[in-house]
């Protein structure tokens, strides 16, 4: 395999690296580093990007199985897969079918509520503003993206949500809430799920105790995040 230090480094975020691969593809890295409170708090943990990778292309190849247009396209090695190269839309959508994290803190209500139905909400992702929330109608008039893009998007991370929660209820556990990315693929010009689906960017929830398997266990100080994540990993049918 070639060498990722041949490939053409574009953007470093706080858990990954996005490589050029080729013209259509992108090189997606998983990296050690955590971080909790837009970066206040971070760390390295050994095997952390591993893991993430495996949970990672697990669920995208589960999705695209389901017929849910994801840019993941092969593995490349345990750090690392291949995917579509996309033009991001800066929105992140937050899906949630319990009340937990900074959802309590804004309305003032307890941790682990059931929803009705699952609420989604909008952040715009911006670093230096702190990716903060938006309405739709604040996304259509600021021209974030289109309606039609909007109403896409809203209705795959139904799709997600519905198609991930079935799966994980059948291992005994809780998906709490999850963030999902997108962007419009350079090949087709298709709406595509992007970035991660790991416990860095959800909530796990062990069905029968509660307990974390995610990185809530990082940024509360619960006891050890590798050991949280290998456990999920080993719910999982991979």
């Amino acid at each position: 395999m070639e060498d990722k230090k041949n490939f053409e480094l574009l953007y470093e975020g706080k858990a990954k690296k996005v490589y050029k691969f080729d013209e259509q593809k992108l090189l997606i890295k998983f990296k050690d580093d955590v971080t909790a409170f837009n970066g206040l708090k971070k760390d390295q943990i050994l095997n952390k990007g591993k893991i993430n990778k495996k949970i990672s292309k697990f669920f995208f190849e589960m999705l695209n199985k389901e017929g849910i247009n994801t840019h993941y396209i092969n593995d490349y090695d345990e750090n690392s897969f291949v995917a579509k190269w996309t033009d991001l839309i800066p929105l992140e959508v937050i899906v949630r079918n319990y009340t937990a994290g900074s959802f309590c803190k804004r309305y003032g209500v307890k941790k682990g509520l059931i929803f009705d139905y699952p609420l989604i909400e909008f952040s715009l992702k911006n670093d230096e503003l702190g990716d903060p929330m938006i309405t739709k109608d604040a996304v259509l008039l600021l021209k974030v993206t289109t309606e039609d893009i909007l109403d896409e998007i809203t209705s795959i991370s139904k799709k997600v949500n519905d198609i991930l929660s079935d799966y994980l209820k059948s291992k005994g556990i809780i998906l709490v809430d999850f963030k999902l990315e997108f962007g419009i693929s350079k090949n087709d010009n298709k709406v595509t799920l992007i970035d991660e689906i790991s416990p860095d960017t959800c909530r796990f929830w062990d069905a029968n105790t509660m307990e974390s398997l995610d990185k809530d266990v990082y940024r509360e100080e619960k006891g050890d995040l590798l050991n949280a994540y290998e456990v999920l990993l080993g719910r999982l049918d991979i």
